[in-house]
C-alpha cells in the first residue's frame, strides 16, 4: 500500500475535517519517528493515516474494521500496530512500528490542542508550556495522560524530549497541516 492508496482509503472511511486532520498530523510524526529510528518512512506514515479511519462511523467496533480491511490487503504489520495502538487493548507491542503509534497518538493530537489556545500557535511553543497543560486535567480532558507516559516509555524517550520532537515535526510541516 502506498501514502495515496491510504490517504484515499481514510477518506472513503472518514468524512470529518478534524478527525482527517488528526489522521495528517500524526502520520508527518509518525514519518518523523521512522526517520529518527532508522524504520521504513512509508510503513509508519500509512500507519499514522489509517489508526483511527474506522473511529468516525465504527466507533463501536474501532479498530476492527481498519485492521481488518489491512489484513485483507495483506498489510499485516501496519493492521497489528493499529490493533495495538492503545495499550489497554493488550495487543503486543514488538516492533518500532507498534511503539511509536502509541508514543505520536494522543500526544499528537494533544499538542496540537494546546497550540490552538496559544495566540502564537505552535511558533516559540515549549515542552514547558505543553506539560504545563498536561498537568490541567480539565484541558484535553479526554486524553489518556498515562498512555502518553507509557508511549514515550515505549519508544525510549523521555516525555518533554518527545514533546519537543513533535513540536518541531509539527512546526516544520504547520502549513502543509494546516496548523
Amino acid at each position: 500500500m502506498t501514502e495515496s492508496e491510504a490517504r484515499e482509503l481514510l477518506y472513503s472511511m472518514t468524512e470529518t475535517e478534524s478527525l482527517r486532520k488528526h489522521a495528517h498530523t500524526v502520520s508527518v510524526v509518525m514519518k518523523a519517528l521512522a526517520e529518527k529510528f532508522g524504520e521504513d518512512e512509508e510503513k509508519f506514515a500509512i500507519t499514522g493515516l489509517l489508526h483511527d479511519a474506522d473511529y468516525e462511523k465504527y466507533p463501536e467496533e474501532h479498530p476492527n474494521i481498519i485492521v481488518k480491511t489491512l489484513k485483507e490487503r495483506g498489510e499485516e504489520e501496519i493492521a497489528h500496530a493499529i490493533a495495538g495502538h492503545y495499550t489497554i487493548w493488550n495487543v503486543p507491542r514488538n516492533s518500532m512500528l507498534d511503539k511509536s503509534i502509541v508514543a505520536a497518538d494522543e500526544l499528537t493530537g494533544f499538542i496540537v490542542a494546546a497550540s490552538l489556545v496559544r495566540p502564537t500557535g505552535l511558533e516559540g511553543m515549549k515542552a514547558k508550556s505543553v506539560m504545563k497543560k498536561f498537568k490541567t486535567s480539565t484541558f484535553a480532558a479526554k486524553v489518556d495522560r498515562e498512555e502518553v507516559r507509557r508511549g514515550a516509555a515505549l519508544i525510549g524517550m523521555e516525555l518533554n524530549d518527545l514533546i519537543t520532537f513533535i513540536i518541531g515535526v509539527l512546526a516544520r510541516n504547520k502549513d502543509a497541516l494546516q496548523l
